[in-house]
């Protein structure tokens, strides 16, 4: 039963278009290409804290899960709610 489910992870990775990973990571380059930009950008994303990560070092572990669901909620909290500035402040 055990190669049913993990020819299920593959074929969820493949829909995802992400290759397979044996540590679930997705690297830099392979979210670079899925947002169609550079790599740079995505440096400066993980920094900004844009795009969950941890860095180790000089290196950035991005994790396929956490990435997949930050990709699908584009980054919002659950629970967040866009939230319109008042376009006039009252001071007494």
């Amino acid at each position: 039963m055990r190669s049913g489910n993990a020819m299920a992870e593959r074929a969820q990775s493949s829909a995802d278009g992400l290759a397979d990973s044996p540590s679930g990571r997705i690297s830099v380059l392979e979210i670079a290409r899925r947002l169609s930009i550079g790599r740079l950008a995505v440096y400066s994303m993980l920094e900004q804290g844009i795009i969950p990560g941890i860095r180790l070092g000089r290196r950035w572990i991005i994790t396929r899960h956490a990435y997949l669901a930050w990709e699908r909620t584009c980054g919002r909290r659950s629970g967040a709610r866009l939230r319109r500035p008042p376009e006039v402040v009252v001071v007494n």
